[in-house]
């Protein structure tokens, strides 16, 4: 039987990675008290220490681009409410003429 592929939360797989990096535990140990594949657990270790340097970098990143897009989708929102309130009025106005036929 195929097991369903599990996610993991971003927590878990840095605070596994942050083991990892430790030292204090063989990748298989970690594997074993995690329920992952040692192989995971390397390739999480492998990409926290390609990012660690964009966490001391100016600003927030994560928090910029999520800024910018919440900007975006707001800008967004309102334009479909203005097309939304057009057409409903040139809907009423054209039930308005019909009614009147």
């Amino acid at each position: 039987m195929k097991q369903s592929r599990r996610n993991h939360s971003s927590k878990f797989k840095s605070r596994v990675a942050l083991e990892a990096l430790r030292g204090e535990a063989t990748l298989a140990e970690l594997a074993s008290r995690h329920g992952v594949h040692a192989t995971q657990i390397a390739a999480w270790r492998k990409l926290l220490l390609e990012h660690a340097g964009e966490v001391f970098e100016n600003g927030t990143p994560g928090l910029e681009d999520a800024e910018r897009q919440i900007r975006d989708l707001r800008a967004k929102v309102g334009e479909l409410t203005m097309e939304r309130d057009f057409l409903s009025g040139a809907l009423g106005q054209f039930r308005l003429a019909s009614a009147k036929r």
